[in-house]
């Protein structure tokens, strides 16, 4: 590969070279752990593993935790697919504009029963227009949430919203009372050992009355730690844990290095963003032209071949139709062979020096720490040396010109996808956005979410590069976990009930 920059800090490269090599000394396999006591679990991630929602954007190990401790009128299972929560059903009614949930019995930690007056008001607090909780932009057809009966809650929605459901099974959602702090389950949280936190399965009323079920035993609970992934790697391979959750693409270089058997190795087929969207209009990516001359450039089938056998490069926003009117829009160059569109690329270069001087233009991209985007910079970069641009790599949170978004969606709609790739697009984009948030149909709706997708093409605002790589090492004992389009995996869900 050609030098992409000099301005790749000596330390940036110097810090990989290390990590693999101690990854690779590990010894691995896929011998299995074990199928009795706890099952010991590692999420990959930084921040708190215990925090609030309603304070700000969750960590994936406050999320794990948030899914383990509570859980909202939904959840999602094994599969991905939505399960009972704390309603153990639920009716659509007047074509999607209204749901009525009834709650199945449950107790908070203290021992008191659940109402639905306690879950009208946390509900109305997690979706409050103030709230800081992350989802709240994509629940404003809520128009309010009311109490039916002691067991029932009907609510009720400004205009018909399908993907509900998949909202309401998020973790940020989840059902937790504030004083006595708390959730209803499935786990309890128990007094920890170490770094571990210990969850035991939370006393359930239903199954308690059923006269076949017996009391958990040890092998029910769960210990459970947030650490970097060269620990959790190094934890796995000598056979100290049965699975880690979180991995992405910043570390798939330590996990690839690390020897792990395939069998125990896994992908999810995650659905969402990965690519680079523009935060900064000026300079060079002033233009559509510009803007398109990076996106034809960058040569994502050795980008992704550099990571995991079959993760697949895009060049279209939406994997999917989805709920838009019209399969994805794609660039006017996507079916122009890679030689020609780099020819078109370094040409519009060549007209950005003659107009400033000679001098080659800059482009920041911000990214994530770690030797996966180390890799991710040295193709891109290379990509974008070879017509002329220079890269410079900053920080994620630094002022930059193209910043990378690496992001799982909650729900299967066109307008999540739309509204994170507009970080600073086109009016037009941006109207049709807002028209299919504030639109009275579904047909109408799915109108201006089309026109949105073609918008954003148009404009360049967002190069998509492919769909999200998340990964997790799973031991043989943990026979129930699916790999699945939300990349999510119920710490209830590991292991076959007992026979």
């Amino acid at each position: 590969m050609k030098p992409i920059s000099n301005r790749l800090p000596d330390a940036a490269r110097l810090r990989v070279r290390p990590v693999l090599v101690l990854a690779a000394a590990m010894l691995a396999g896929c011998n299995p752990r074990p199928d009795a006591g706890p099952v010991v679990v590692s999420v990959i991630g930084k921040g708190a593993i215990m925090a609030d929602s309603a304070r700000g954007t969750l960590g994936l190990p406050a999320r794990v935790m948030a899914d383990s401790l509570a859980q909202g009128l939904v959840r999602f299972d094994n599969q991905g697919q939505i399960a009972p929560g704390l309603a153990e059903r639920w009716t659509v009614l007047d074509n999607g504009e209204s749901y009525v949930f009834r709650l199945r019995e449950a107790n908070w930690s203290d021992g008191k029963r659940v109402t639905a007056a306690d879950v009208v008001t946390i509900l109305n607090r997690q979706i409050a227009a103030q709230s800081r909780n992350p989802l709240a932009p994509f629940l404003s057809a809520i128009d309010e949430i009311v109490e039916m009966t002691p067991e029932v809650i009907e609510v009720r929605l400004k205009r018909p919203r399908p993907d509900l459901l998949s909202l309401f099974a998020q973790p940020e959602l989840a059902i937790v009372r504030q004083r006595p702090p708390g959730g209803t389950g499935p786990f309890r949280l128990a007094a920890g050992k170490g770094r571990f936190q210990t969850l035991t399965p939370a006393f359930d009323p239903v199954l308690a009355a059923a006269e076949d079920v017996d009391p958990p035993g040890p092998e029910q609970d769960v210990l459970i730690v947030a650490e970097r992934a060269a620990r959790a790697l190094a934890r796995f391979t000598s056979r100290q844990s049965d699975l880690i959750l979180g991995g992405t693409f910043v570390d798939w270089p330590l996990a690839s290095a690390a020897g792990i058997a395939p069998a125990n190795l896994r992908l999810d087929p995650a659905a969402g963003l990965f690519g680079l969207a523009v935060v900064d209009r000026s300079g060079f990516l002033a233009t559509v032209e510009n803007r398109a001359a990076v996106a034809q450039a960058i040569d994502r089938a050795a980008l992704v071949a550099a990571f995991a056998a079959g993760w697949q490069g895009t060049e279209q926003l939406l994997p999917a139709q989805l709920d838009a009117a019209t399969l994805p829009a794609r660039p006017d160059w996507v079916a122009t062979p890679a030689d020609q569109r780099r020819a078109v690329a370094r040409a519009a270069v060549e007209r950005w020096r003659t107009a400033h001087g000679g001098a080659a233009p800059q482009v920041r991209i911000a990214l994530p720490a770690g030797p996966g985007a180390t890799v991710l910079f040295g193709f891109v970069g290379a990509s974008l040396s070879a017509i002329g641009i220079e890269p410079v790599r900053v920080a994620l949170a630094a002022p930059a010109d193209l910043r990378l978004i690496d992001a799982v969606a909650p729900y299967d709609s066109a307008r999540w996808y739309l509204a994170l790739a507009c970080q600073l697009c086109s009016e037009e984009a941006r109207a049709n956005i807002a028209a299919a948030r504030d639109a009275n149909d579904l047909s109408t709706r799915a109108v201006f979410l089309a026109q949105a997708d073609r918008a954003l093409a148009a404009d360049q605002a967002f190069i998509p590069l492919a769909r999200p790589l998340r990964w997790s090492v799973v031991a043989l004992r943990l026979a129930r976990w699916q790999p699945n389009a939300r990349a999510w995996h119920p710490l209830n869900q590991l292991r076959r009930a007992p026979t």
